[in-house]
């Protein structure tokens, strides 16, 4: 049975058991096993700061979709994180259609009447009121804590107002207590997706064997799509961008196209494992286009699954060449520089890879969790022997705050939150993920060197931010060994 015929998806630490949280040591020795600080699934902290919940990343995917809603079943707060997003949801849509749009949710505002006499009857008014007064394609329903705990069922709602609505009713089952794991939340979008938007086999149509399927991210801006279409195109391949932004036609392309290839297996393995599984379009789920040798063998992977190898090898190793000579004016000025990136697991990883090839040096590295598609990147990280610090955690900036004490580097990379940490450690610092920018491919890589070195060339703000702002922690805890509080559950140190 195909994991899409389950109402809810597994959540991601069933699915992959040896996925971890807390770690704390070092590139080399994470590699080691036996080791007093090797990757442990079991492990944890003794105290936790903060986390992620899971519906701030699904938010992201579900909210970009054109023509469709979210609606949160759940207390109001638990919608917050759309005013976040939206800023990325209006400047996607205006990259990719010329116009920015708001992304569209609802909440069913469940309050303490509704905790202990239900809040059934309120979801399905909030259903009917929103097809009334919207003319939608689709609406997420979405289930938070709050549903899953008095014992509500969105299931049964939907299978009774769908009859007697126009947009498509998907159900979304996000509470995040279930899962400790951010990367949950892909898997139970994709599979609201999956199970109610994609055509039935026998109607998907004949296969199309020009167009592949990119799976894009919430992080992905458009210049990044373009370059990876530019790259697939040179090849002569159709790029079909999935499922960020995507319209319904790239949905049923989806189940069509000849080859799915993923740019980021911690994103995209619960999905493309269905479309082999129900539609038979292969995948590729290895690379991550980020950075010369990456991007190459990322191209190098598509043409040789569809016969292009050649036309794929030639492209790589000419624009390969083109890239490198536009690198070498930044190149010294990198040289001996120490970064220290904070970021998704495989985002984070493949990163400094692009950050050796530019002349960096790694001071460390925080991946937000750790499953086997982290092996590939560690492995290339751990060729050449240079160690350094690595940690798994789902945020905890106080243990992140008492590394950048120790390890001091030239610049930090990272979200926005591990940004204004580093900032206040008066650390030069440059946002991983920014929609605006280019990342992915060749030019990616080029225009991240020259973010960097104007970052560089002028440190002058952060490091007077550095002399007058403070973070809240005590001296102590600096001197404190910084992965003190990762135990095991039976309370062992690891």
């Amino acid at each position: 049975m195909s994991k899409l015929d389950l109402l809810t998806p597994p959540r991601r630490e069933d699915r992959h058991p040896a996925t971890c949280l807390a770690y704390g040591g070092s590139l080399c020795g994470s590699g080691k096993k036996g080791e007093k600080c090797a990757l442990a699934a079991d492990a944890d902290r003794a105290f936790t700061q903060g986390s992620i919940c899971p519906l701030l990343p699904a938010m992201g995917m579900m909210l970009s979709l054109p023509d469709t809603a979210v609606l949160m079943h759940s207390a109001v707060g638990c919608g917050s994180c759309a005013h976040g997003v939206n800023g990325n949801v209006r400047s996607g849509h205006a990259a990719r259609r010329g116009k920015p749009a708001d992304g569209l949710w609802f909440s069913t505002a469940l309050d303490e009447v509704d905790v202990i006499s239900g809040g059934d009857a309120k979801l399905e008014r909030a259903i009917r009121e929103i097809d009334a007064a919207y003319p939608l394609q689709a609406v997420f329903v979405v289930a938070g804590c709050l549903p899953a705990v008095i014992g509500d069922d969105i299931d049964a709602v939907i299978a009774k107002v769908q009859p007697e609505v126009g947009a498509r009713l998907l159900p979304v089952h996000c509470e995040g207590f279930k899962s400790r794991f951010m990367a949950t939340a892909y898997d139970v979008v994709y599979h609201a997706l999956g199970r109610n938007l994609l055509p039935r086999p026998d109607q998907a149509g004949p296969r199309e064997e020009k167009t592949i399927n990119i799976m894009n991210v919430s992080s992905m801006g458009r210049l990044d799509e373009l370059e990876l279409e530019r790259l697939v195109g040179e090849i002569g391949l159709r790029a079909n961008f999935f499922p960020v932004f995507a319209r319904p036609e790239s949905l049923r392309k989806a189940a069509v196209a000849a080859l799915s290839i993923s740019t980021c297996p911690t994103h995209d393995d619960y999905f493309l494992s269905h479309l082999e599984e129900k539609y038979g379009v292969p995948y590729i789920i290895n690379h991550m286009p980020v950075g010369i040798a990456n991007t190459g063998q990322w191209l190098r992977d598509v043409g040789e699954r569809l016969g292009l190898g050649k036309e794929a090898a030639v492209l790589a190793e000419a624009e390969e060449k083109e890239v490198r000579e536009a690198l070498a004016e930044f190149i010294p000025h990198f040289r001996g520089k120490r970064v220290y990136l904070s970021a998704g697991e495989y985002r984070s990883l493949a990163t400094a890879s692009l950050l050796r090839e530019l002349g960096f040096e790694i001071a460390g590295i925080r991946s937000f969790h750790y499953d086997e598609y982290a092996e590939v990147e560690l492995e290339k990280l751990r060729r050449d022997k240079r160690d350094f610090v690595w940690s798994v955690a789902n945020v905890q900036p106080f243990e992140e705050a008492n590394l950048l004490k120790r390890v001091k580097p030239d610049l930090f990379i990272g979200h926005w939150h591990g940004n204004n940490t580093a900032g206040r450690l008066g650390i030069p610092t440059h946002v991983i993920y920014n929609t605006g920018y280019g990342y992915l491919g060749y030019r990616g890589a080029y225009d991240l060197a020259r973010r960097l070195f104007r970052k560089l060339k002028n440190p002058a703000f952060t490091r007077r931010l550095g002399r007058y702002a403070r973070l809240p922690y005590k001296e102590s805890w600096y001197r404190a060994e910084p992965f003190s509080l990762i135990r095991s559950k039976t309370g062992e140190a690891v």
